[in-house]
């Protein structure tokens, strides 16, 4: 083999960044205007962290789980939003920076869908706090 350039390497990271850290350009709106954030957590892991340097500026995904608590760090850069996707999280258990959900500011819209938490933000840096009960692994 000559070359390292092939598309089997980016192949893995694209996917530990779109599946595990969550972070995934919005078809509809791409550049990273608007950004999903839908971490997948699993296969024994207990953390991630990624980032993308955008022309909007830094998207970030951290999260972790431990003692039953998932903690998902989520930063939007300036002229963009994002919506975020809570895993296994129930809406009138999530806080935001310590607030309940509805009252923590940058947050336009929260809402239950079947076993996750949609949350509409805008730019800025959030930490939201879960319950988060894994699957035997």
């Amino acid at each position: 083999m000559n070359s390292f350039n092939h598309y089997a390497y980016g192949a893995i990271g694209e996917w530990m960044y779109r599946v595990i850290a969550g972070i995934v350009i919005d078809p509809k709106q791409p550049g990273y205007k608007h950004i999903l954030i839908q971490p997948h957590p699993g296969g024994g892991l207990t953390s991630a962290k990624a980032s993308v340097h955008s022309m909007y500026g830094t998207v970030a995904s951290s999260w972790e789980l431990k003692n039953g608590k998932m903690t998902l760090r989520v930063e939007v850069p300036a002229n963009a939003t994002a919506s975020v996707r809570l895993p296994k999280a129930k809406l009138g258990e999530v806080t935001e920076s310590g607030r309940p959900l509805p009252l923590s500011p940058g947050i336009s819209g929260a809402r239950q869908s079947d076993d996750a938490v949609l949350a509409e933000v805008g730019s800025g840096s959030y930490v939201f706090d879960f319950s988060y009960e894994s699957s035997a692994q």
